[in-house]
């Protein structure tokens, strides 16, 4: 597997174009793996996941994915610097039970609801209140290999951020997504189940920029 770490210029038409509309910023993610044949997308097809991150001086897109990435077809001024492309098989091969880690993750943290009476469709609303914000990352850990440990104030040791809302356009259909992004820590419960989340991630929304889990040494608390 491989992450690349794309310095973002903020100045590039191509990039605000992205910006105003999560759809671009999905296909132009694609645009560095090549298409695939048969049913299954091509963002499955080569295990792409991405996000993007706010710094002091723009944004930096992270994406990681199972097919090594091209990135020649990015228009010049994309980017202030070249594209760094690094293997993640050292992170893979650090997942092991009881470790203890600092990780970040946008994700689409929602719930379905029904209509009252409880007739109709289900309706898929996010959590914007923290504490079930956190609950949900609580909820998914279960699933995937990991709990979050707790602070020295007694609370989880995780903290949820707003993020603006992400829209766009998709042939006829509006895309509208209102993530949450966690930066904490976490302890591996469960090897395998945690190397499948972190490989194929977390949550909804997965083309557009939720659902990766990017990890460091934990952080002096």
């Amino acid at each position: 597997m491989f992450l690349t770490k794309l310095t973002v210029n903020v100045r590039s038409r191509e990039f605000r174009r992205d910006f105003a509309n999560i759809h671009d910023l999905h296909r132009t993610v694609m645009s560095a793996y090549p298409d695939t044949d048969g049913d299954i997308p091509a963002r499955q097809a080569h295990g792409v996941l991405w996000r993007l991150d706010p710094t002091h001086i723009g944004y930096t897109a992270y994406i990681q994915s199972h097919t090594n990435p091209t990135w020649i077809k990015l228009p010049r001024d994309y980017t202030t610097t070249t594209p760094e492309v690094r293997p993640l098989q050292p992170v893979l091969d650090a997942i092991t039970p009881g470790r203890k880690l600092s990780f970040r993750l946008l994700a689409n943290a929602t719930q379905d609801t029904r209509p009252i009476p409880l007739k109709g469709k289900t309706r898929r609303v996010a959590h914007h209140q923290p504490d079930d914000q956190i609950t949900w990352l609580i909820r998914k850990g279960e699933q995937h290999g990991f709990v979050i440990p707790t602070a020295r104030d007694g609370q989880p040791d995780v903290n949820p951020s707003p993020v603006p809302r992400m829209t766009g356009h998709k042939d006829n259909t509006t895309i509208t997504i209102d993530p949450v992004r966690f930066d904490g820590h976490l302890i591996i419960t469960d090897h395998i189940a945690f190397t499948h989340a972190l490989t194929t991630g977390i949550g909804r929304a997965k083309a557009y920029g939720c659902g990766l889990l990017t990890l460091a040494p934990p952080r002096n608390t």
